[in-house]
């Protein structure tokens, strides 16, 4: 690794703009942000994927080595990512930061507690639930009702026996309620540190959360707990982005990190718009398939930013459409053309559901040794059949140089094929309306079901004056409808609504489908019990 003082120079930044944690990782001032406000922004591109599947598809590597093939080229590009989070760090994925000679570093910092980020962000969120709790027991002057409070807890950590709590048991500790946690990543907290454009927004957008309603059904806010200036306080240094590098010494800027199943899915508007002043490629990723993260992104930050994206790369495997046609984990190595061509569907729905948005597309076919080239050249066909660019992906071998196919192809991309961005509904379109336009356009569905109460809620965020607000759909990642079984492209398929929640700071309204959580657990095998801590520092089984 070099010197981070010496990627952010050779990117133009001058070390007074940087706030060192170490050698290899700072975070950049606002002062950077007000010194580059009138120079002109970069191309946008998104990473994106078809939907995951159990082998990985590789849409954070395929980020990060397009971000070195593109440097290579003499391209001034950046990458804007998304921060890990410990959860999945310590149950399924392991480290996220890319792999091979495809990585950003120093990968096992930024993997774990990293600049504290996420840390200020839990705290921000509890700091506001002990206010909740504290008031009522002083009082509780707004008559906020305890049956009606919608702020649970938030930790950064797989842990299904924290979904449902009961609080305040034991003399002198409060009134005995219900209550639960939430993973951080999909506190609204976080939604908000990623959405706010600078410090004063990021007041605003904390002082209108709703965290409960009066005995009279007034919305409680944030604001009016007076918790606004002490959250601020604990995410003041939060939300400035953090500056690494890839293993070429490639400029990336990694902040925030909502989840798309759950939360919005996309790193901050902040370390975004940063980028954009950086360099003039800037590739960012949305988080699983392009149905969440890929129209989270169009839908709420691009909108909610006034951002204009330029194009999107769509990252697909062999083995993922071979999952997606039928074919059990442990049968993905073996040759299947069979399951391959129905698989292709999912391939075929993302692409449509891209040009959908106006986006030029460009697909990755991320390479694995042992991919079958009849399988690779299925994969291609499908792709000049419905004209639309396809490269191999070697970067996880090769890094820059396995990228630069895919590299040139996307600045070809740019050069001849302007983008045509609009969000996928209007704002004026009721909130049912909208839910069903994501689930008929791009799931591929055919109705809505609605559980009583969600109903109920949504007719009252109307009422409240929400009605405005784009939709934030939580749903399994692993279909476009909310049965994970359900594979492939389906159709005519009904999605259920269970429960809806109103994040009015972040801008949006969540929208929980079949039997997601905001909670996750951990699997029977989680990837700590593969870790281990060297007598020398030095930690094996984390990337």
């Amino acid at each position: 690794m070099k010197p981070i003082v010496e990627v952010a120079a050779k990117a133009g930044i001058d070390e007074k703009h940087l706030e060192l944690y170490g050698k290899y990782k700072a975070k950049l001032n606002p002062s950077l942000t007000e010194k580059w406000k009138d120079r002109p922004s970069g191309k946008l591109v998104l990473v994106t994927a078809v939907n995951p599947t159990p082998a990985g598809e590789g849409k954070t590597l395929t980020t990060i080595g397009l971000t070195q093939a593109l440097q290579a080229l003499d391209v001034n590009a950046v990458a804007a990512l998304r921060e890990p989070s410990l959860g999945p760090c310590f149950g399924m994925k392991g480290g996220a930061t890319g792999g091979g000679k495809a990585q950003i570093v120093p990968a096992e910092d930024i993997n774990l507690h990293f600049t504290g980020d996420l840390h200020a962000i839990s705290s921000a969120h509890n700091l506001q639930s002990a206010l909740i709790d504290n008031h009522i027991y002083q009082g509780n002057a707004l008559g906020l009702d305890p049956k009606r409070i919608v702020w649970k807890r938030a930790v950064d950590m797989n842990d299904r026996g924290l979904r449902s709590i009961v609080t305040g048991l034991g003399a002198g500790n409060g009134m005995p309620q219900e209550s639960g946690f939430l993973i951080t990543s999909a506190s609204e907290v976080m939604a908000v540190l990623c959405l706010s454009e600078n410090a004063a927004d990021l007041k605003k957008r904390l002082g209108r959360i709703v965290v409960g309603y009066t005995f009279e059904g007034e919305a409680v806010t944030a604001a009016l707990l007076d918790a606004v200036e002490g959250m601020a306080i604990l995410l003041k240094d939060a939300i400035k982005p953090n500056l690494v590098q890839t293993l070429d010494g490639t400029p990336v800027i990694v902040h925030g990190g909502p989840f798309a199943n759950i939360a919005h899915g996309c790193s901050s508007v902040i370390g975004t718009k940063t980028a954009l002043k950086l360099g003039d490629v800037v590739i960012t990723e949305a988080g699983f398939g392009a149905e969440l993260g890929a129209e989270k992104f169009f839908d709420i930050k691009c909108r909610q930013a006034g951002l204009k994206p330029d194009a999107a790369v769509l990252v697909v495997t062999a083995k993922a459409l071979k999952y997606n046609g039928g074919v059990p984990v442990k049968e993905l190595g073996e040759k299947n053309t069979r399951a391959l061509t129905e698989g292709l569907g999912n391939l075929k729905r993302h692409l449509r559901n891209l040009q959908a948005f106006g986006m030029p597309v460009l697909v990755a076919v991320n390479h694995f040794a042992a991919d079958y080239e009849s399988e690779l050249d299925l994969i291609f066909d499908a792709c000049r059949e419905l004209g639309v660019a396809a490269e191999l992906s070697d970067v996880w071998a090769e890094g820059a140089t396995g990228g630069a196919a895919l590299a040139r192809s996307l600045m070809r991309i740019l050069e001849e094929q302007p983008s045509r961005y609009e969000p996928l509904y209007g704002a004026s379109l009721s909130l049912k309306d909208k839910i069903k336009t994501v689930v008929t356009r791009l799931y591929g569905g055919s109705d809505v079901t609605y559980a009583p109460a969600a109903s109920k809620a949504l007719a009252d965020f109307e009422r409240r004056g929400f009605g405005d607000l784009p939709v934030c759909m939580a749903k399994t990642p692993y279909s476009f409808s909310d049965r994970a079984s359900l594979l492939g492209a389906p159709e005519g398929f009904t999605v259920s609504v269970s429960r809806v929640s109103l994040s009015a700071g972040a801008g949006f309204v969540v929208v929980e489908t079949g039997n997601m959580m905001t909670m996750p657990g951990l699997p029977k095998v989680p990837a700590a019990s593969r870790m281990r801590l060297e007598t020398d520092g030095t930690i094996e089984g984390l990337l």
